[in-house]
Parts: C-alpha cells; structure tokens; sequence
C-alpha cells in the first residue's frame, strides 16, 4: 500500500510540474468612433493587440433612377506567424476589390 502512495504522489508531482500555459492576455478597445447619416455612414476601431479596421460607406448615383452603396476600407492585424497583414478595398457596383500588404516586422 506504501508504494502505491508512493507512487501516486510521484506521478502527481510530475504532473503537476509540467508546464502551463498561460492565460492569453486580455484584448483592449482602444478607440472606437461611428457615425451613421441618410446618405452613408463610417466607423473605426482599434485594439490593445494592433488590429484595426476602418470603413465609410456612400450612396452614388448609378444611373438617373439608381443608387448603389460605394464602400471603402482597410483592416489590418497581425497573424499568429507574426506577419502584419493590411487589407484595404473597395466595393461597388463592380464588385469586392481587396489589396493585401504582408510586413515583416524587423527586415
């Protein structure tokens, strides 16, 4: 019985001397701001982590009955790889038109 205990207690203090891992600290709003009016709207906010997003969107007259929505904007974060990724656009009456910007930070 006394090796059991024995044992038991070894493997509970390997065990508990294995690594941990920590908790993913907290993400922080740092700045936020929209605004909304009949003919468009924009909005824009930013992280603790250095994500950040911004967008603004207009109504344009298409033709003499129609108006369309042009939306513009630009995201950026950084990825797990430590890559920073940028993308901005715009969207229209000819579609979703994303550019992407990769940096690497310390080159």
């Amino acid at each position: 019985m006394q090796k059991f205990v024995l044992v038991a207690l070894a493997l509970f203090a390997v065990a508990a001397a294995a690594p941990q891992e920590a908790a993913p600290e907290p993400i922080y709003i740092l700045k936020h701001d929209a605004n909304v009016n009949p003919d468009g709207y924009n909005f824009e906010f930013e992280t603790s982590d250095g994500t950040q997003r911004q967008e603004s969107g207009t109504l344009k007259q298409i033709s003499e009955d129609v108006k369309a929505l042009e939306v513009q904007g630009s995201y950026k974060y950084a990825a797990p790889d430590g890559l920073i990724y940028t993308v901005t656009y715009i969207a229209d009456e000819h579609g979703f038109q994303p550019q992407e910007r990769v940096e690497h930070p310390g080159q």
